[in-house]
């Protein structure tokens, strides 16, 4: 049960799943950066469907510790959708698509009847770019990715001079062609990417 996220029924092109989240791009003092650290609050729906039958001291309550094996059941299941998050660094035309380790620091929090769960992707190098591009999303479609509405994306220990930009697909999705190709390819490389959350970063 604590993998049905990452199931079987996924190849239908609408979401079943929804996630709030919120990420941070995390660089070292000298500038390189080092991960993406994300924070995805579950829908109630599914969040009650998770816990469902795991065992808790306080009915109706779970403390991370509780929750320690779903959380690694979770991000060890992530790993085969590449965590619905893709980076690409360099200049448009000549990008590199950057790799992710395993997760690291994750968890999982259960408040208000949902559950949030917390982890850090570490690129597999760490690497300094002038230009780079994150985006987050599930190809398939089965999961849907809103970003929070308030402070959705963070630059953490990112040079001073470093700018970033946040395009929701509600904001791209009618206006601007799907590029199959820009970070995927397979079956289902196409129909999520419409759904792409955006996250640019230039550092001069």
């Amino acid at each position: 049960m604590a993998a049905v996220i990452f199931g079987g029924g996924r190849a239908e092109a609408h979401p079943h799943v929804w996630i709030t989240a919120v990420s941070e791009l995390v660089y070292a003092p000298d500038g390189t950066i080092t991960g993406v650290r994300h924070a995805w609050t579950f829908d109630d729906m599914f969040s009650a469907y998770a816990v469902q039958g795991l065992p808790s001291k306080t009915p109706g309550t779970f403390t991370r510790e509780e929750l320690t094996a779903l959380a690694q059941t979770n991000v060890e299941s992530l790993k085969e959708y590449a965590f619905f998050t893709f980076a690409k660094a360099g200049a448009l035309g000549s990008q590199k698509k950057e790799k992710f380790g395993d997760p690291i620091d994750y968890y999982l929090d259960y408040k208000d009847a949902v559950l949030t769960l917390h982890f850090t992707l570490p690129f597999k190098t760490p690497f300094k770019a002038q230009q780079l591009a994150v985006e987050v999303f599930d190809p398939a479609y089965f999961i849907d990715f809103k970003m929070a509405d308030n402070d959705p994306v963070k630059l953490v220990g990112a040079p001073a001079n470093c700018k970033m930009s946040f395009v929701r697909p509600t904001d791209s999705t009618q206006t601007q062609p799907l590029d199959e190709s820009s970070f995927l390819s397979g079956d289902n490389s196409n129909y999520g990417a419409m759904f792409a959350n955006k996250i640019t970063v230039e550092c001069p």
